[in-house]
């Protein structure tokens, strides 16, 4: 019988973990986030929602941030390949303070004690509505960028 395992004793051992980005990165991503959490918990204690009623904080919270992430991801895109600065950005802004900013565990937890308060419309309503409008609000948000961005380079070699 032929053993496809190599002679010898193999010994497991750790494993390396290779990171997704550099190091260095991390602490954009960490202080992005802390910036966006702050933020984030600012708004939410300014206008805490009632106990069953449509938490329109973290709805708008969601909403602004899904828009800002579309604008942001389409510029980048625009305006050059995913390197130096603009990986920077895209991880500090969009990784670190967006990420911090919004929240799916906080409109989870919301959507859940609505359906505990016997408001099951308005979980569904609020759970439906928040994806949904994210969806669209990045969407338009990266396509408002795009239909500029060509309208000025239209507008640049109309110039020339």
């Amino acid at each position: 019988m032929v053993s496809s395992e190599p002679a010898g004793h193999v010994i497991p051992g750790p494993r390396i973990v290779q990171l997704p980005v550099r190091p260095g990165w991390l602490g954009v991503i960490l202080v992005g986030g802390a910036i966006g959490t702050f933020v984030r918990a600012l708004l939410e204690k300014a206008f805490a929602p009632a106990a069953g009623h449509w938490p329109w904080t973290t709805f708008w919270i969601n909403l602004s941030g899904a828009l800002i992430l579309g604008v942001l991801l389409e510029i980048l895109a625009e305006s050059g390949p995913d390197h130096g600065w603009r990986r920077g950005l895209r991880l500090g802004l969009g990784t670190g303070v967006m990420g911090g900013y919004t929240t799916y565990s906080t409109f989870a937890v919301e959507t859940v004690k609505l359906f505990q308060a016997d408001r099951w419309l308005l979980g569904l309503g609020y759970a439906l509505g928040s994806i949904l409008a994210g969806l669209v609000l990045a969407f338009s948000g990266a396509r408002a960028v795009r239909r500029l961005v060509r309208l000025h380079r239209r507008r640049k070699l109309a110039g020339r």
